[in-house]
């Protein structure tokens, strides 16, 4: 069994390459993701369906997005990874935000991903 920052480095790395179906093969069938938006408490995706419908239609818009690692920590089967998402490249548009995730992993796989923003 991966342990969970193996896990969590699998899964940003997947992240990163937009490569949906590796997220997915990463998350538990009953997986459960909770976005940032909207305010205040964000929107919540449970399943495989939902939670891949999510991440397509998430990359379709931002095709150059990326996840910057400023910190992950574990302890047992939750991890924290602190993080910068940056978006737009080197456009006039281009912004970022910093946040954290709290990931809960089963059986080597993400089971939940819940995400905060500072705002």
């Amino acid at each position: 069994m991966d342990s969970t920052l193996e896990v969590i480095d699998q899964f940003n790395g997947a992240f990163n390459r937009h490569d949906v179906d590796a997220i997915m093969a990463l998350m538990t069938e009953d997986c459960v993701f909770e976005n940032t938006f909207p305010a205040p408490d964000g929107e919540r995706y449970v399943g495989q369906a939902a939670v891949r419908g999510f991440w397509e239609r998430l990359f379709a818009a931002s095709p150059d997005a990326v996840f910057e690692a400023e910190a992950v920590v574990a302890c047992d089967e939750y991890a924290i990874h602190r993080w910068r998402y940056r978006w737009g490249g080197d456009s006039p548009d281009a912004g970022h935000v910093r946040g954290v995730d709290i990931f809960r992993v089963r059986d080597g796989k993400v089971a939940e991903k819940l995400s905060y923003v500072k705002g």
